[in-house]
């Protein structure tokens, strides 16, 4: 029987409620095969507790104890494959950020959680936790997110809806498992390869992701800059266009150049990708420096720049590391 350990980070699906009715963090001391027998059907389940806590408060430094666990449970050769509990707010934060901490893989790891706590009646806990277990025994060596009977591969989700229990999509790229009444793994799930050794924790949290809008002032953007920013996420419109007239963020890109700041652009359309050569405002941004971010999402996009930043600083190699896939996280 497959071995599985579950690491548990927080999040919803261990919640309880306060006399107050909001959701909190509740002691992890239930033992899941005794609250889900059916666990141990798909697999020898073991846990342990990395932290508890509303995902809402979880920062580069949880992604970076998170992913040390996981790669030490993936040289493990008791271990074969690893579900992470985690809430769903920033569920595909850490997702992205663990999968391009670790890179290439030789087994699944899964995250998942709930919209509704697994103490209640109607839960999606218990059906996402099943699920993530069976997925974590399967040939599918990626970091993924398993949600309303899908897998989705961890650096292409996001999350898509607040209330509904299919809380999480992968616009960009299809679920790499679809768990109906059979089971089907798609075609693009990338082959096993060996993790890298030993484990490489350096992160760069200091980078700012902004949303382009109408009326952006591109002084508030040279700010912070001026503060230490040292990375820069732009959202931009469709395929990737940027204001380059009136309130033109061409001379912010500029300083960010000068100061060796680089800029990854990615749309803020979920479907689609970044062409910076298609309109003007994107030309003249990779003109200044720029760098297009293909169809990667926003998570993505934050967590790349960050662990890029900390591996290989400024320059020539952030930008072809930030241009080219490293864990299927970009087609384009």
């Amino acid at each position: 029987m497959a071995r599985v350990l579950v690491l548990h980070t927080g999040g919803t699906l261990m919640m309880s409620k306060a006399d107050g009715g909001e959701l909190l963090p509740d002691a992890f001391g239930r033992d899941l095969l005794a609250e889900l027998p059916i666990l141990g059907r798909a697999a020898d389940v073991s846990a342990r507790i990395l932290f508890n806590l509303d995902s809402g408060d979880m920062q580069p430094s949880h992604w970076v104890e998170l992913a040390r666990a996981v790669h030490g449970a993936v040289l493990d050769d008791s271990v074969d494959g690893v579900v992470v509990i985690h809430g769903t707010d920033t569920m595909a934060y850490s997702a992205s950020a663990v999968a391009l901490l670790l890179g290439p893989l030789t087994k699944p790891v899964v995250f998942t959680g709930a919209q509704r706590p697994l103490v209640e009646v109607r839960t999606d806990a218990r059906q996402n936790l099943v699920d993530a277990v069976f997925a974590a025994t399967l040939p599918v060596p990626e970091v993924g997110i398993a949600f309303a009977s899908r897998v989705v591969r961890g650096a292409r989700s996001m999350k898509r809806d607040a209330w509904a229990l299919a809380a999480f999509d992968s616009p960009n790229c299809p679920p790499l498992v679809e768990l109906g009444v059979d089971v089907g793994i798609g075609p693009h799930v990338r082959p096993p390869a060996a993790i890298l050794a030993p484990f490489d924790g350096r992160i760069e949290p200091r980078v700012l992701a902004v949303r382009v809008f109408p009326g952006l002032d591109p002084a508030l953007v040279q700010g912070a800059l001026r503060v230490g920013v040292k990375g820069l996420v732009l959202e931009a419109y469709g395929t990737g266009n940027l204001p380059h007239l009136a309130g033109s963020l061409i001379p912010a890109l500029e300083v960010a150049r000068a100061q060796d700041v680089p800029v990854l652009v990615v749309s803020q359309c979920p479907r689609g990708f970044v062409d910076m050569s298609r309109y003007a405002g994107g030309a003249a941004a990779a003109e200044a420096g720029a760098i297009s971010g293909g169809d990667m999402t926003r998570e993505a996009a934050i967590a790349k720049v960050m662990v890029g930043l900390a591996r290989l600083g400024p320059g020539p190699a952030l930008r072809a590391w930030l241009e080219r896939d490293v864990v299927g996280e970009r087609t384009t």
